[in-house]
């Protein structure tokens, strides 16, 4: 009786050293490689240290969903004068249009509609409420400097923002036509729909706008121009607003 044990701990030794780390070995390295693959995925369009987590998590969805490197733009600067900058997440060029993505990070409950100048973020069930910028008219501001940017062009924008984080969408009403309100794992059936819904854009000189959109995502390598956006940026809005 007392050698049964002895012998069960030998097998499942044996059983450990043969399959089971290994396994563990190989799903390590297939996960190390995988995330290298990433890497070098997202470097074909940003560098890891430009913008927030999400937003590489998009950009990396956008390649892995078939969109060329060469049609996504991510952190651009926009130069507005006076020493301003416009700050855009991430622009996608394709074939009926110019899709301008804002990336948002919330926690909570939304509530706001696309008239309002601030929404509402709700937390702990009601105790903490937070103001911020209607992200409607934020992108809309984006979209209004990528038209100017590219102002020889005549086509259509599309305006996505993506909700990442733990919120929920409450009461959110009024949104233009055109523009889409997501969750990040909505963010492919809304591309398709924009791709199928509407007639191929006529650009007069794609080559000139890749440059300026280049252009712009080269000026969020100047420091300078990032310390100054968010100088320019609390100026304007400040200290979050809170509501009790």
């Amino acid at each position: 009786m007392s050698k049964r044990p002895k012998i069960n701990i030998f097998l499942f030794i044996l059983l450990l050293l043969l399959f089971i780390i290994p396994a563990i070995i190989y799903s390590i390295y297939i996960q190390s490689e995988q995330e290298k693959w990433d890497i070098e995925l997202l470097e074909t369009v940003t560098s890891l240290n430009r913008g927030t987590k999400s937003e590489l998590d998009l950009v990396l969805g956008l390649l892995k969903f078939g969109i060329p490197a060469q049609t996504i733009f991510h952190d651009l600067y926009i130069n507005t004068g006076n020493n301003n900058f416009s700050q855009v997440d991430l622009v996608v060029a394709t074939k009926v249009g110019i899709i301008v993505f804002e990336i948002k990070d919330y926690s909570g409950w939304i509530y706001g509609n696309g008239n309002q100048t601030n929404w509402k973020q709700v937390l702990a069930y009601g105790k903490k409420k937070y103001s911020f910028y209607n992200p409607i008219k934020q992108n809309n501001k984006h979209i209004a400097q990528l038209k100017k940017l590219l102002s020889k062009e005549n086509v259509p924008f599309y305006s996505v923002i993506v909700f990442y984080g733990s919120c929920e969408l409450k009461d959110v009403s009024f949104v233009p036509e055109g523009t889409f309100l997501v969750y990040p794992h909505r963010v492919f059936d809304v591309i398709n729909k924009i791709m199928i819904s509407n007639p191929p854009a006529n650009y007069n000189d794609k080559r000139k706008i890749v440059e300026l959109l280049k252009d712009a995502v080269n000026n969020g390598d100047n420091l300078d121009n990032i310390r100054q956006h968010s100088e320019n940026i609390n100026n304007m809005l400040g200290h979050n607003r809170i509501y009790k």
